[in-house]
């Protein structure tokens, strides 16, 4: 009976697999065939664009798809059928693709895949405007269990959140026609960050939706602000979905560079049905950006160069594995609420968070409707917007935080509740960092109030000590003319949309000699 034992359990293991999806923006791959769509620098047999240029590229991109080496795998701006042809031909073992692009677009979307598909349907997301691009859906079978994949390149932010709230809405609205039970991912180029929400809410030249995008409240990745948790997903009476770029470090979740800014366009979102642990699961924390060193190096996309007629996509791949096996159960991690006193620099490891109980706070500056609080000079600071009027410069309190919040990538606190005034500290300013003996590009000491930095001041710049930082005034604050030399004796050290600057909230916090 022994033998049979062990073929039975051989059997059985033989259909449970793991398998691999990625997405990936190939950016402007064009044929050779003239369609009078073309964007200007891929009309073909042109300067910029030839035999060379698109065999160079295609043997590139078909290097990029070698090494991921996914089992399925989205593919956006691909001009045509015939990319698509040359792409299969350099790889014969995805047996299984398809193309759509509408007749006006000029790039289209593609998967290709080593399991069959077997249905494939175009979504129309607004049939009024001849240049939007349709919603790409296939299904999928793997060990005969049906796969969903949703494929997507949604409008870039050249154009306002309505347009882009226009393709969560047509996939939203196909998705509801699902069985609860249907396992799905959403992918592709949504040219949405994973926290859109905070991320555009506060430019004027994308927000037309009263703070609604299309990738967070339309798509339910967020839930009244928060985002939706793996632990708790199935928990929802609503679609949901879960965003896979929270797996990762802050620091690591970028796929894309927008003025030398970290993006998250191209994103993975997953069903519920993913976590019933039925037919198709998600292999928990599997989700990952793909860059190699010929990619990705020294802060730098590798993307095609005209010039040098080389180079691959301002796009990396991002990938993720699926299991027809069962999967544990993911645990909670307490990082939305905790009751734990605690530091400041916690708030920096967070996305949300509320009822966090910090103590022995000193309020180090205040200025207008901000205060910038710090608990010792071993620890980070942080701001505190729009709360301020409650705390008194040169205090230390105990507080509660009830919201963070990002602007522009600055961390700040957006409520706090509790307030305990503890004592005075008339040496809050010793938590002020020396500016000559420290870096002032460091991203641990950003929030921090900074003095003893004198320079030349130069078109928005402060130059110092052979080195510069870009200043930035409020528009109440006269700015010093250019060549005026300045001292600095309480800047806020800052970043906006990624490049760090030091604002000058108050006219004592600087002098002109």
């Amino acid at each position: 009976m022994r033998p049979l034992i062990f073929l039975l359990i051989y059997t059985l293991n033989i259909y449970a697999l793991d398998f691999k999806v990625a997405s990936y923006n190939v950016e402007n791959f064009f044929d050779l065939h003239y369609d009078k769509t073309e964007y200007k620098k891929f009309i073909p047999n042109t300067k910029t664009w030839n035999t060379i240029s698109f065999q160079n590229k295609l043997e590139n991109i078909s290097k990029v798809i070698k090494d991921l080496d996914a089992d399925i795998l989205a593919l956006q701006e691909v001009e045509s059928q015939k990319v698509l042809d040359a792409i299969i031909l350099k790889n014969p073992q995805y047996k299984f693709h398809k193309f759509i692009k509408n007749n006006h677009a000029a790039i289209g979307l593609a998967i290709i895949s080593k399991f069959p598909i077997i249905n494939k349907k175009n979504i129309t997301v607004d049939k009024y405007d001849k240049y939007s691009r349709d919603i790409l859906k296939v299904t999928i079978t793997i060990e005969n269990k049906l796969f969903v994949v949703y494929i997507n390149h949604w409008r870039s932010k050249r154009a306002k959140e309505s347009q882009r709230i226009k393709y969560a809405y047509a996939l939203k609205n196909e998705i509801m026609t699902l069985d609860n039970n249907v396992d799905y991912i959403i992918v592709g180029d949504l040219n949405s960050n994973y926290n859109e929400f905070q991320t555009f809410k506060y430019d004027k030249k994308l927000n037309d939706t009263y703070n609604i995008t299309g990738i967070n409240q339309i798509l339910n990745t967020t839930i009244n602000e928060n985002f939706v948790k793996k632990f708790n997903i199935l928990s929802y009476n609503t679609r949901v979905h879960f965003n896979t770029w929270l797996e990762l470090a802050h620091k690591e979740r970028f796929s894309s560079k927008f003025r030398n800014q970290n993006v998250t366009p191209d994103n993975i979102l997953l069903s519920a049905s993913l976590f019933d642990n039925k037919n198709i699961s998600y292999v928990n924390d599997s989700f990952n950006v793909f860059y190699l060193p010929y990619l990705y190096k020294n802060n730098r996309i590798y993307r095609w160069d005209f010039q040098e007629i080389n180079g691959y996509s301002d796009h990396l791949p991002i990938y993720a594995f699926f299991s027809t096996n069962k999967q544990k159960s993911i645990q909670k991690k307490l990082i939305i609420k905790d009751t734990t006193t605690s530091m400041i620099s916690k708030l920096y490891s967070v996305q949300q968070i509320s009822d966090y109980r910090i103590t022995n706070v000193t309020v180090i500056y205040k200025a207008n409707n901000l205060a910038i609080i710090k608990q010792s000079n071993t620890d980070k600071a942080i701001m505190i917007y729009k709360q301020s009027s409650q705390l008194k410069l040169g205090s230390i309190y105990d507080m509660t935080i009830d919201k963070i919040d990002l602007y522009f990538g600055l961390k700040q606190i957006t409520s706090i509740s509790n307030i305990k005034l503890k004592k005075e500290d008339n040496n809050f300013k010793n938590l002020f960092l020396d500016g000559n003996n420290i870096d002032l590009y460091d991203p641990n000491i950003v929030n921090n109030i900074v003095y003893n930095i004198k320079g030349i001041y130069k078109k928005k710049y402060l130059y110092f000590n052979g080195s510069k930082i870009k200043l930035y005034f409020p528009k109440a604050i006269k700015k010093p003319n250019d060549g005026d030399s300045i001292s600095i004796s309480s800047g806020h050290l800052s970043i906006y949309k990624s490049s760090t600057q030091i604002v000058l909230h108050k006219k004592s916090d600087f002098t002109i000699y």
